[in-house]
């Protein structure tokens, strides 16, 4: 067991250490590039704006039920929802849902590469592939993964607004003096820092999965299978200790 995880780890180093190489054709990665950021930004849009919404919904129907003592004033339970979406539900829950759509494609796509020998091919030809098939898709994830957490953050408020608006539990009025009050930048700091760090694992480990698979149809399937579980665990225990170690007082 300790011999397969130091063999993954020391193979997931030298991927990363292959990416950093002089590009063969600056136009084709840049081209690459962009059509990555379409992929994970634009294509992950969607979802995220659905999970935002109703994150923000629950989060202030939620707080609301638990704070039922009539010496805590309302607006408490707008501060509540906006730390807890902008500390945890924007970066966490949502880079979770992105490990599943962005994780198992980027697995899937390299793996069926692999499989179908793509990637021999243009290794035979000179081109660095893991600088042309992985870099890209890491550096636009350390872009679009942020940006599309900054939409959660601003979706997940809107949508803690309207949910207690329309359920009667507290008026705009209330609710935006809520989100001023008590309020700490650094908040935000630690929100883009965690996304950064999220976006990273995203991208790399199910490259990873997807580079180095083996076999055919079945084992591309377990591949981005094991690098969506990998990918999850790992945002959840880099969670706690970004945590631990920003957080504390």
């Amino acid at each position: 067991m300790e011999f397969r995880f130091f063999h993954h780890f020391g193979s997931y180093l030298l991927m990363l250490k292959g990416m950093f190489s002089r590009p063969e054709n600056m136009r084709m990665y840049w081209k690459e590039f962009m059509r990555q950021c379409v992929d994970i930004g634009i294509g992950s849009l969607g979802i995220v704006f659905i999970i935002s919404l109703f994150m923000g919904a629950v989060t202030t129907v939620q707080i609301a039920y638990q704070l039922v003592s009539p010496i805590i004033p309302k607006a408490t339970i707008a501060q509540v929802v906006r730390d807890t979406i902008i500390l945890e539900f924007a970066p966490t829950l949502t880079c979770i849902v992105l490990a599943g759509v962005v994780g198992s494609k980027i697995a899937s796509e390299l793996g069926n590469m692999r499989v179908s020998e793509q990637i021999d091919a243009q290794e035979i030809m000179g081109i660095n592939t893991r600088g042309y098939l992985i870099a890209p898709k890491i550096m636009a994830s350390l872009i679009m993964i942020p940006c599309l957490i900054c939409i959660a953050g601003f979706l997940g408020i809107w949508g803690g607004l309207k949910a207690g608006e329309l359920g009667g539990i507290l008026s705009a009025e209330q609710f935006w003096q809520g989100l001023r009050q008590e309020w700490k930048p650094y908040n935000i700091f630690f929100a883009l820092f965690k996304s950064f760090v999220f976006a990273f694992i995203i991208s790399s480990v199910p490259s990873y999965y997807g580079y180095y698979v083996q076999g055919g149809a079945l084992e591309i399937g377990k591949a981005s299978t094991r690098a969506v579980v990998v990918t999850c665990v790992l945002i959840l225990f880099m969670d706690y200790i970004l945590a631990a170690i920003l957080l504390q007082n």
